[in-house]
């Protein structure tokens, strides 16, 4: 009798004297204060685990192996950097980045040409109200980190074109392969490569939560419940297993959780699950069409899908 299958369930009582409440803020403005009250006595019913001992279901093979997510992730570190902006010594942002692409910068004078990689950030990222602003990107390998100056090419408009393209001299690394414009699905597993605080690269991973399409058929909208911090704008979200660029991250939306304790009231922010937005791959084509810089990277765009571009002076 015991042998077949054996479930726990035990209520688990909660109290509080004059109960619990929290209350959800979003993008820092009250949008309705929204409580939920446990009272004491209150109890909240949960189901141990079942300990089956005879005829166990046949376990599922998840579609996604942890052996893909770990190649994913080294095929992609290459081409994920990190974003300084310093003036007078002082550190006054930091970033992340992907690079996109390569190509060469002729010299002065008939000198050897440069070989120039092409980094892809967000426009908020570079705006630099201090005129003497430096701006640098970060390759880390492997405990050796090498800055590279860069020089911002071309700058989107924030918020409908948060976008921003970096040209940097002798850049090591490759380039990420930025997917089709419809090439993906609400689902599919992805994983985010960013920066935050700038301390190095950090990998998160999730699915696409949501997408917002064209008329078209392309994606002008996405978002990720992947979770990011301050630092990881202008990162990658890369799908898991082939390793393609789905989007470039724009930011996050929290939320504002308070509580009382002791007469006082404290608070914190906590990142809302699946509210990582970003630029999906479209948004990236875009945006380099728009600033005459797809010459730049032909190699993004199958032959005879693209015009002949307008340059247009950089921002």
């Amino acid at each position: 009798m015991f042998r077949r299958l054996l479930v726990l369930l035990a209520p688990v009582a909660l109290f509080a004297a004059g109960g619990v409440s929290a209350f959800l803020l979003f993008g820092g403005d009250a949008v309705g204060e929204r409580a939920a009250t446990v009272t004491p006595g209150a109890a909240v019913h949960t189901a141990a685990p079942a300990a089956v001992v005879e005829e166990p279901a046949p376990a599922q093979v998840p579609p996604i192996s942890r052996g893909a997510r770990s190649q994913v992730i080294k095929d992609v570190l290459p081409s994920s950097v990190r974003i300084q902006l310093s003036a007078g010594g002082r550190t006054l942002r930091v970033a992340s980045g992907v690079i996109l692409g390569f190509g060469e910068r002729e010299a002065a004078e008939g000198g050897a040409p440069t070989r120039v990689g092409y980094v892809i950030t967000n426009a908020h990222v570079v705006e630099a109200p201090d005129p003497g602003v430096r701006y640098e990107v970060l390759v880390d390998r492997r405990g050796r980190t090498t800055n590279y100056p860069a020089r911002v090419v071309a700058r989107g408009e924030v918020p409908e074109m948060d976008l921003a393209l970096l040209e940097v001299p002798n850049l090591e690394g490759s380039a990420a392969r930025l997917a089709d414009d419809a090439d993906f699905e609400l689902g599919d597993e992805v994983v985010a490569v960013g920066a935050p605080f700038g301390r190095g690269i950090s990998i998160s991973s999730g699915i696409v939560s949501q997408l917002q399409w064209d008329e078209a058929g392309a994606a002008q909208g996405f978002k990720t419940d992947a979770p990011i911090g301050y630092g990881a704008s202008g990162g990658g979200i890369f799908r898991v297993p082939d390793g393609k660029l789905l989007a470039v991250i724009e930011g996050y939306r929290t939320a504002k959780v308070s509580f009382p304790l002791a007469e006082k009231s404290y608070s914190f922010d906590v990142p809302m699950p699946g509210e990582t937005f970003a630029s999906p791959a479209a948004k990236v084509r875009a945006f380099l069409r728009s600033r005459g810089v797809a010459h730049l990277l032909a190699d993004l765009f199958p032959p005879g899908s693209v015009q002949e571009p307008t340059r247009t002076a950089a921002r």
